[in-house]
């Protein structure tokens, strides 16, 4: 989210010639504690842009989505980007967002076909996941920072852009602990997912519709889904928080 604030701010989210300016008018944060409120702040966003909408407060999905759809109404807002929301985004938000709603996936994902998207799938444990599978799958694999549309199955959007990241030799080497590992990949990674959220807005802002990527190749090759499965359930274990 600092990038995003960080480059409205320096005007590359500015285009002149094509007259499209991007400002962050409405940041959402899922609990009064989240880290992102502060970061806002100090980056110098407003109070008045800053809402806490917490689900649990709530009876209904439909009801937490009426009172993000009425904060965005009120802001004035064209898209959504999601950075580190935790909560699914509920259906009636798609809707009213459809192909304008994007979210930072910090794991390589293949929309309809098996990746490490899903349940449980978010932030450490994505890394520890990858790393994981990379240790074993006998085969050349990358970590991979992503950018997808946001739709009612979670991670399983159209991707919008990726990032292949190598996994260096001493993040499989299983003499240090999975969640050290994962720690360090998570360092390296982020850098590009930022610079992939900033990219996507300003293809957004400036044409509409950003193109969408499909693998011609499977990101998981067909006998390699048991180990994703086993991958998985490892990267949830090492961090069921995310």
């Amino acid at each position: 989210m600092c990038e995003v604030l960080r480059a409205c701010k320096n005007g590359f989210l500015q285009n002149h010639h094509r007259q499209t300016f991007v400002n962050t008018t409405l940041v959402i944060a899922s609990r009064p504690d989240a880290g992102g409120i502060e970061k806002a702040l100090k980056a110098g966003l407003s109070p008045n842009t800053i809402v806490v909408i917490v689900r649990k407060d709530f009876d209904s999905p439909e009801a937490y989505g009426e009172e993000i759809l009425f904060e965005c109404k009120k802001h004035g807002v064209d898209f959504i980007i999601q950075c580190g929301f935790i909560p699914t985004m509920p259906p009636n938000v798609v809707s009213a967002y459809e192909m304008a709603i994007f979210n930072q996936h910090p794991g390589p994902i293949d929309q309809k076909r098996p990746g490490f998207g899903g349940k449980g799938m978010r932030g450490l444990a994505v890394h520890a996941a990858v790393l994981y599978f990379a240790q074993r799958v006998g085969r050349p694999f990358m970590a991979e920072a992503t950018v997808h549309r946001v739709t009612n199955e979670v991670d399983g959007g159209a991707i919008l852009g990726t990032r292949p990241v190598e996994i260096w030799p001493d993040e499989l080497n299983e003499k240090e602990e999975l969640t050290v590992r994962a720690k360090k990949l998570a360092v390296r990674v982020l850098p590009y997912e930022h610079n992939l959220v900033v990219e996507t807005i300003l293809r957004f802002s400036e044409y509409g519709c950003p193109q969408e990527i499909h693998r011609e190749t499977p990101l998981i090759l067909p006998g390699e889904e048991t180990l994703l499965e086993e991958a998985k359930a490892a990267g949830i274990a090492a961090f069921p928080n995310g």
